[in-house]
Order: C-alpha cells, then sequence, then structure tokens
C-alpha cells in the first residue's frame, strides 16, 4: 500500500510540473504594479482555460503552462482596458511583462474566459465550472474542489479552518443551521459561482462596529435558466445484500425553485442501505443558525441546561442495519422589499440495529500522598460485554422566521425554532461480571425557542441593537433495567456482582431478578436578553456598552421504583451515602434551581494602522438558588470578567488574532438533584446542591492566509485553557457498577492544542499538510484517591489531490495519529495509520467511475488491528443535458463485518468490536429535471 501511494505521488507531481513557467509583471501606463490583476493563459488549440494567475503587491504573476504549444494570455483590470496576446511555448521559461492603459469607457471587462478565483473585499468568489471535470454530482464534489474550502470529517464546510455557519442560495437561507443539506443534496450542474463571505455579518447595520472574522457564510449563485424553473433530480434504486431475505431500496426526491420573490427547496429520502443526509446527531445540533446564538455569548457567563433525551443514540455508520425516511422543506417569500419571510420543517425517521463486543482492562491508580486513601476500595474486575440493540427514533423540526427593514436605519427580526422527538432505545447486554442485562430507555422531550432582534441607528454615530431569546424545553426520560438474581444466595459474596448495588439501592433482593425504573421529568425555562449601545467616536474607534440579564428556572422530579415478581411496585429506601454520611433518597420530588445574571458590560474598539484593539469587561451580579428536600441553598456574589482581543490585518488576506477570555460556567439541575438518578444499571450518580460556578482562562491565537499569487492556503492556531474550581465527579466502585458525586475540585484543570494546515497549488495538483496537536491534564477522583490523567495526542495528514479536466483524478491520503495517555502508574500509547485513495474517472463525455478506499491500522500495545473500506460507484448518462442517467453503486466491497477501535479512559483501556452493515450494491435510476 506505501509504494502504491508514493507511486502515485510521483506521477501525478511529475505530472505537474512537466511544464514551462510564464512569468512577468503588470504595471500601469506610469509604472506603477499592478496588485490583485487577473492573467489567464487559454490553449488555443483546445479553447480550454490552461492556467490562470493573480498579481501580488509588486505586480508579479507566474502562469504554468504545457511545452510546445500556442497559448492567448489576457491580462485585465477593473478601470484599464485588457491587454491580449498569443506566446508560443517551446522547452524554455519565458519572461513577459504586461503595461494597461486606462479605459474610460467603465464598460465591464470582457473576457474569453473568467478568472477560476477572484477577490472582492472580504469576499471569495470562485467559478464552479473551472473547477469541474464532469464527474461531480452534488455541491460537496464541487467545494472540495475549490482552494482554500474543504469538507471535514463531520461533513461540515470549513473555509480557513474555519466551520462556515450559514449557506445560502441566490441570497436565501437554505434551511439555516446545517450546511449538510446544502452540501448533500444541491446538484452540481446548477451552480455558477461560490461565493465565500468572509467576516460575515448577519446585520449590515452592525458590520462596522463588530469584530466578525469568526464567521463565514457561502452563497450559492445559480446557473442561467434555473430561476424561475423547478429544478433538481428523483432518483431511485433497488439493490442485493449477502442475505436472500434482505431486498435494498432506496428513493430520494431533491426539488428546488428559486424565483425573486420566493423560493421553495424540498428534500426526500426513504432508504435501507445507511445513506442519509442527517444523522440523529445532526438533527440534535440543528440550532437554527445565527438566529439562535445566545445574546450572552460573549459575555462570559455559560450556563449548561444539560440534555436528558437519549444523547446517546448510536451513529449510522455502526450500525448493522439502518432504515430511514426524511422529509425536508425550505421556503422564503419577500412580499415586498421591507419584509422577507423564511422557514423550514424537517421529519426524520430511523430504526437501527447494533452489535458491539467489548473488553474493558481496569487498571490502579496511583496513590497521592497528599489525599486520603479508601484502604477497602479495589480495582474492578476486567469485564468482557457483548451488547445488541435497537433504536426507533422519530424527531421533527420547524422553524419561521421574519425580518422587516423598512429602511437601512431599522431592522426587526423574528425567529421560532420548534422541535419534538419520540425516542426509543432496547438493549441487551452480556456482561462477564453482572450476566444478563435488558435495557429500554425512552424520551419525548420538546423545545421551543424563540429570538426577537430590534436594531435601530439614530444616526450616524449612535446605534441601538436589542437581542432578546426565550427557551421552553420539557423533557421526560425513563429508564428500565431487567437483571438476573437468584434469591437464594443473597449472602454468597460470589453470588452476583449486583448485590451489593441492590441492597445499597434498597431493592427486594428476594425476587428472580431485578426489575429497576426510573421516571425522570426536567423543565427548563430560560430568558436571555441584553441591550447594546453602539457610539461610533470616529471613523477608527468606537465603544460598546451592554446591559443584559439570564434569567433560569429548571424544575427536576425524579423516583426509582421496582416491580417485583407478582407485578406489584415496590418503592426502595435506599442505604447510598453521600459525602457527609446523608443518607440519599430515591425520590427527587419538586427540585427547583433557580438562576440569575445581571451584567454591564464596557468594550471599546479602535483601529491603529494594522492593528485593531478590542478591550472589555463586564460586571456581573449573580444569584444563584435551589430548592430541594424542603432547605433551600443560595449563592449570590458579584464577579468581575475582563476580555481582550486584538487582530492584526497585514493584507486583505492575510491576519492574525489573539484573544483572551474570562468566563463562569454554571451546571445544570441534574448535578445539583440530591437523590439518585440511574444513568444505566451500573452508573449510578447523585447531585451536590452546594455546587458553585467553574472560572476558565481561556487563550487563543489565529493566523489566516490566502495567497491568490502562488495559491498558497494557510492557517494555523493554538489554544490553551485553564479551569480553576472545575465541577469534577468523586467515583466509588462496587465490582464494575461506579456510583458517581459531583464537587468543585481545588485542583485546575488544563488544555493546550496547536493545529493548522497549509495548502498549495501548483498547475493541476493540491498538495496539503494538516496537522493536530492535543495536551491535557485532568484531575480524576476514584476510590478515594487523586490522581492526574495526562494525554497527549498528535496527528498529522498530507494529502495530494489532482483536478484535470480530461484527465482522470486522484486523491492520495495518509493520515497518522498517535494518543498518548498517563494515567498515574500506567501509560497507554495508540497509533494510528490509516492511508486511503479517491479516483474519479470522467470517460467519453459519458460514463463516471469513482471509487475510494480507505486502509485503517490500529497499533497498542504490541497487537495491530486492521480495517478496510471500499465503495465504487458507476454512472452513466449519455451527456451533460441528458436527463437521465443509469448508476450501479457497492458499498463495503470487501464485505468487512466489523471494525476495531482502542482506546483508555480514566481508570480502564478498553478494545470494542462494533459490527457494521454488509457489502451492498444497489442500482439507481435518477432523473434530472
Amino acid at each position: 500500500m506505501k509504494k502504491l501511494l508514493l507511486l502515485l505521488c510521483i506521477v501525478a507531481s511529475s505530472s505537474s510540473f512537466a511544464q514551462i513557467k510564464m512569468q512577468g509583471i503588470v504595471k500601469d501606463s506610469i509604472g506603477t504594479p499592478l496588485e490583485l490583476a487577473n492573467v489567464i493563459a487559454i490553449n488555443q488549440e483546445s479553447n480550454t482555460l490552461e492556467s490562470y494567475a493573480t498579481t501580488d503587491e509588486q505586480g508579479k504573476y507566474i502562469l504554468a503552462l504545457g511545452k510546445n504549444g500556442k497559448y492567448k494570455v489576457q491580462v485585465s483590470y477593473i478601470g484599464y482596458k485588457t491587454a491580449d496576446e498569443t506566446v508560443t511555448t517551446l522547452d524554455a521559461d519565458i519572461t513577459k511583462d504586461f503595461i494597461l492603459q486606462p479605459d474610460n469607457s467603465l464598460d465591464a471587462v470582457e473576457l474569453t474566459y473568467e478568472m477560476p478565483v477572484t477577490i472582492k473585499g472580504d469576499t471569495i468568489v470562485y467559478n464552479a465550472d473551472s473547477f469541474k471535470n464532469g464527474s461531480e454530482r452534488k455541491l460537496e464534489d464541487v467545494l472540495k474542489k475549490l482552494p482554500g474550502v474543504e469538507i471535514n470529517a463531520d461533513g461540515q464546510i470549513e473555509v480557513e479552518g474555519k466551520v462556515v455557519n450559514k449557506v445560502m442560495v441566490e441570497g436565501k437561507d437554505f434551511f439555516d443551521g446545517d450546511t449538510k443539506l446544502a452540501t448533500k443534496n444541491i446538484p452540481s450542474n446548477a451552480v455558477d459561482k461560490v461565493q465565500v463571505l468572509r467576516n460575515y455579518a448577519e446585520v449590515g447595520q452592525l458590520s462596522g462596529v463588530q469584530n466578525n472574522q469568526d464567521n463565514v457564510a457561502i452563497n450559492i449563485k445559480l446557473k442561467e435558466g434555473k430561476s424561475n424553473f423547478w429544478f433538481g433530480d428523483v432518483t431511485a434504486g433497488v439493490g442485493t445484500a449477502p442475505s436472500p431475505n434482505d431486498e435494498l431500496y432506496l428513493v430520494q426526491p431533491k426539488l428546488f425553485y428559486y424565483s425573486p420573490k420566493y423560493s421553495v427547496n424540498v428534500i426526500g429520502d426513504m432508504n435501507n442501505i445507511g445513506e442519509v443526509a442527517l444523522t440523529n446527531r445532526d438533527l440534535r445540533n440543528f440550532g437554527g443558525g445565527f438566529g439562535f446564538r445566545a445574546p450572552s455569548r460573549t459575555s462570559g457567563t455559560n450556563i449548561n441546561l444539560g440534555n436528558n433525551g437519549l444523547g446517546g443514540l448510536t451513529n449510522i455508520q455502526n450500525s448493522q442495519e439502518v432504515v430511514t425516511k426524511l422529509i425536508a422543506t425550505n421556503f422564503s417569500y419577500s412580499p415586498n422589499k421591507a419584509l422577507d419571510l423564511s422557514g423550514f420543517v424537517i421529519y426524520n425517521s430511523s430504526r437501527l440495529r447494533t452489535r458491539e463486543e467489548s473488553f474493558i482492562d481496569y487498571i490502579d491508580i496511583e496513590d497521592d500522598p497528599s489525599t486520603p486513601i479508601d484502604e477497602s476500595a479495589s480495582v474492578p474486575p476486567d469485564e468482557a460485554t457483548v451488547s445488541t440493540g435497537r433504536e426507533a427514533s422519530n424527531q421533527a423540526i420547524a422553524k419561521l422566521s421574519a425580518t422587516y427593514k423598512p429602511n437601512v436605519n431599522n431592522q426587526l427580526d423574528y425567529d421560532l425554532l420548534g422541535r419534538i422527538s419520540d425516542d426509543k432505545e432496547r438493549q441487551n447486554l452480556f456482561s462477564s461480571v453482572v450476566g444478563n442485562t435488558n435495557q429500554l430507555d425512552t424520551a419525548k422531550p420538546y423545545s421551543i425557542n424563540q429570538t426577537l432582534n430590534y436594531y435601530y441607528t439614530l444616526n450616524e454615530n449612535n446605534i441601538f441593537a436589542f437581542e432578546a431569546q426565550h427557551l421552553i424545553k420539557d423533557e421526560d426520560p425513563f429508564y428500565n433495567a431487567l437483571l438476573m438474581n437468584d434469591p437464594s444466595n443473597n449472602d454468597d459474596p460470589d453470588n452476583d456482582a449486583f448485590d451489593d448495588t441492590a441492597e445499597g439501592l434498597g431493592l427486594n433482593r428476594d425476587q428472580f431478578g431485578y426489575d429497576i425504573n426510573q421516571e425522570r421529568r426536567v423543565k427548563s425555562n430560560q430568558l436571555d436578553a441584553k441591550l447594546d449601545y453602539y457610539n461610533i467616536l470616529n471613523t477608527k474607534s468606537n465603544i460598546n456598552l451592554t446591559l443584559g440579564t439570564i434569567l433560569s428556572n429548571q424544575k427536576f422530579n425524579s423516583n426509582i421504583f421496582q416491580f417485583l415478581d407478582d407485578g406489584t411496585r415496590f418503592d426502595p429506601t435506599p442505604t447510598i451515602t453521600d459525602t457527609d454520611g446523608n443518607t440519599l433518597s430515591a425520590m427527587n420530588d419538586d427540585v427547583e434551581y433557580r438562576f440569575g445574571d445581571v451584567y454591564l458590560g464596557v468594550h471599546y474598539r479602535f483601529k491603529t494602522g494594522k492593528f485593531t484593539f478590542t478591550p472589555g469587561v463586564s460586571f456581573h451580579a449573580y444569584s444563584n438558588q435551589n430548592t430541594q428536600g424542603g432547605e433551600t441553598f443560595k449563592d449570590n456574589f458579584f464577579n468581575v470578567l475582563p476580555d481582550f482581543e486584538t487582530r492584526i490585518q497585514f493584507k486583505k488576506s492575510e491576519s492574525l488574532t489573539f484573544n483572551y477570555r474570562m468566563s463562569n460556567t454554571f451546571t445544570d439541575v441534574t448535578n445539583i438533584a440530591e437523590g439518585l438518578v440511574l444513568n444505566n444499571f451500573n452508573s449510578i450518580q447523585f447531585g451536590n446542591p452546594e455546587l458553585q460556578n467553574a472560572l476558565s482562562h481561556n487563550l487563543s491565537l489565529f493566523y489566516s492566509s490566502f495567497n491568490l499569487f502562488n495559491y498558497t492556503n494557510v492557517f494555523a492556531g493554538a489554544n490553551y485553557s485553564k479551569n480553576i474550581d472545575q465541577i469534577r465527579s468523586l467515583t466509588n466502585f462496587e465490582s464494575v457498577i461506579r456510583t458517581s458525586s459531583f464537587f468543585n475540585s481545588q485542583f485546575a484543570d488544563e488544555s493546550a492544542s496547536v493545529f493548522g494546515r497549509v495548502q498549495r497549488t501548483f498547475g493541476k495538483v493540491r498538495a496539503s499538510l494538516r496537522t493536530n496537536f492535543n495536551y491535557s491534564k485532568l484531575n480524576q477522583f476514584i476510590q478515594g484517591r487523586q490522581s492526574v490523567n495526562e494525554s497527549f495526542t498528535q496527528s498529522y495528514t498530507p494529502e495530494i489531490r489532482t483536478n484535470f479536466r480530461e484527465a482522470p483524478n486522484v486523491r492520495l491520503r495518509y493520515s497518522y495519529t498517535v494518543r498518548d495517555n498517563d494515567q498515574g502508574t500506567n501509560t497507554t500509547k495508540f497509533i494510528t495509520r490509516a492511508p486511503s485513495i479517491e479516483f474519479d474517472a470522467y470517460i467519453w463525455d459519458a460514463l463516471t467511475f469513482v471509487t475510494d478506499f480507505t486502509y485503517n491500522e490500529q497499533e497498542s500495545n504490541g497487537s495491530k488491528d486492521v480495517f478496510k473500506t471500499w465503495n465504487a460507484s458507476l454512472l452513466y448518462r449519455k451527456n451533460s443535458d441528458a436527463k437521465w442517467e443509469y448508476s450501479l453503486r457497492a458499498s463495503n466491497i470487501l464485505d468487512i463485518d466489523s471494525n476495531i477501535s482502542n482506546g483508555a479512559g480514566n481508570i480502564s483501556v478498553f478494545s470494542s468490536e462494533t459490527f457494521i452493515q454488509p457489502r451492498f450494491v444497489t442500482f439507481r435510476l435518477t432523473y434530472t429535471l
């Protein structure tokens, strides 16, 4: 495999460098170099774009041309007449300068070919056709080929290392809140231009007074003929699997309509082969876009309302069987110039079957002489488990947005986002220690989130902004576990690993099995609002005053009960005690947690030369109280949180940003409720009503550069955080069953990361190198002992990708990752090597062949595990304008039934084997509108 990768790299490299170089300087009529002038070379024989360049600040350009060819070179610059010249190449490099003459006609510059990439202020414009070769089908296939743009491992769009938050089509929101629906569904043949909007400001009135360098959006411009007409495609497919009883099917309609006044998008998906645009986790993270960013996001206060749904639902990639249904529709309507209405509705249903086999090796913790030791504590025994499960999830999300702009000085926004789900997970777990257990988790949570924002410009020096968000959440998780028990041997210490826990929970042990249940209800109600005043002092500086508040109320209710063998209900009385020796309850009745924060923020933003400084400070008055068991716990205090940001703008496309922020983090009601909570049968927790906030210092440094002269894209960053009074858990074990409580640790946790990527285009070859280094130091408290868990991860990912228009293309990637874990007396190292290749060829203007192969090797403790994936597709379309396309697709061609993963936790080293879907072969028919 390594030899193959090396050979392909040499071939790709030689094909790109077997060229001659044409370079020179572009000047105006008085000899001044012209920066960002466009230079293109058109092959006279094929009449295609051969090479393109943009001049640097010295007016220099470089073109890569083939030997013994004839090219028409065009040089253009706004306000100047276009220069044309025919160039014949031999074997030697060429030096050629151009002088452009002023053009007073103000007519648009006409070029035979458009520049593939241009920069207009903070906007990068890609001409999509310049990067297509015919093998693309969806938007993501185009984006992968654009310099500076990448689709990361989570399917998100990244530009210069920053995740894109919004995708628009013709300036209209496309399912605001997640970019995957756009990348995986918009047809590539409809895309004309891709506009990357850096420093994107959702509200134009605030663009000059806020720092928006972390905000990136993408706008898709459609080809002519796609407006005022329905476009898209409908795909239907059938297939075979290894089992003769499995009949595969797939139906995917994807329809789009755009006009100046309104747009409608409809995406449907029904299949049993695991191809989905959004996973369950994607839907849970569907935040609704820019409109649902918390008003207090920069205040320094973070309050966690928790997630009490079934957050542990399996990834589709780790399932043996997947059946999904998705219907999503998005609309926008502009009845007049002042009013814009938009929204979407998404319904997703999934059914999964899973299987996982694991082995857990528990390790001892190094003693710390400064902490007490529980002499009776023992290391949990090694445990082997086999887990099989079925999951069913039904989720619906709806959003409605309205923006009213009667004039340039006023903007009113209203957003409503509602979500509801019905989730169920059944799991059968066999443990070599505990035995057989059947578990059932269900939840039917819902939430309603509303935002109201108003922006008012009084005059050129005074701007007001009001933002308010109200959230209601209602979560009702239910848990049931059925465990084995032999009541005749309750006094035998070797009888059952769960007996001690059952006794501590107060269960009736005279039963032939434990039928344990817990009902929980968590209701959250939160208001987050602020009023900003911006006073623009001059063109270089402004002052921002912020008055804001966060008001949160959470109510928690739960109870643990047991069904006996005769079907009657039994309410246990536990004997488990907390750290103060108080006996805990199986009931958490009417726990109420109230949180309040009133703050005043002051920020001063000023520019000097290439520097922009934004020092600031916020003053917070916190009120924090919870009531439970007839007792109220209060904590009111005042805090000052500084922040500081410096941005150095070296050039239009090169910057360095430093940021420091101090923040307070508050926990949710689940960690505060004193009674017992069953996360599952072998993980029990109880809260601490006296928990306080955690204070953190956060520093970040980010560098970004996009050089159109040599098409080099560089980004690099570093982050450091130190958490003081961090909320940590104190864990004790009875066999493999853990009981955890929470407290504010006196030991600080630290984490640091350094990351970066360098990308360079050489003619038709693009090379890149991505690196990541992550270090963390966490304090853990287990069995009455305190120790430090240090981990260091380093990864390197070199990649080479070709982008030939006529020849086949290949992407070669090699990922190398090392994870070191130091857990007291135990150290572990995991090494992952993952070379991969993607190949696509567009043949005879009709046939497309695409294949990808990944070889994943994991090494730990001297043993190696290998996991391979191979997929391929063959697609036939008579020509680019044909309505029908026929395709044959195969996934998991090697029919690998499982993959292996290794890792280390706080006190264990584990290895797991996850079973996946078998080989699938499908035939598909696609009709293009």
